[in-house]
């Protein structure tokens, strides 16, 4: 798959990722709504958005943005596995939502690699 096809898959599956989050998340207790609630909506938000400015970046500028995206999916992960563990989400909910986070980092570590290797060859043609 080009660099460009991951691209746009990861997009598309982090806008569905987002559109079962939002409206899932609405069910959780209302008394943490401004607490964990609301960190977990932001990193998912978060990382969308280091996706994007990454996009529109070269070389070691998105390899950075790339790196700040994986920390937010980090954040997801963890604010999934504690709503979980409070009983906010079911056993099928979470295992739904970990599958989904899983294969964005999938794309995200592939997208990773071939920034890696764009730098790399760039660094090999000024020097060779």
């Amino acid at each position: 798959m080009s660099d460009q096809a991951t691209e746009m898959v990861i997009f598309t599956k982090t806008y569905d990722f987002l559109a079962w989050l939002v409206p899932m998340s609405n069910h959780f207790p209302r008394a943490h709504r401004h607490s964990t609630t609301a960190r977990l909506l932001a990193a998912a938000h978060e990382f969308l958005e280091r996706l994007t400015e990454a996009n529109n970046m070269r070389a070691s500028e998105r390899l950075r943005l790339l790196g700040d995206a994986n920390s937010e999916l980090d954040k997801l992960r963890l604010y999934l596995r504690l709503a979980h563990g409070w009983r906010w989400m079911n056993d099928g909910q979470y295992e739904h939502a970990a599958k989904m986070v899983a294969e964005l980092g999938r794309l995200l570590g592939g997208w990773q690699k071939q920034t890696r290797r764009d730098l790399e060859g760039a660094r090999d043609a000024r020097t060779g």
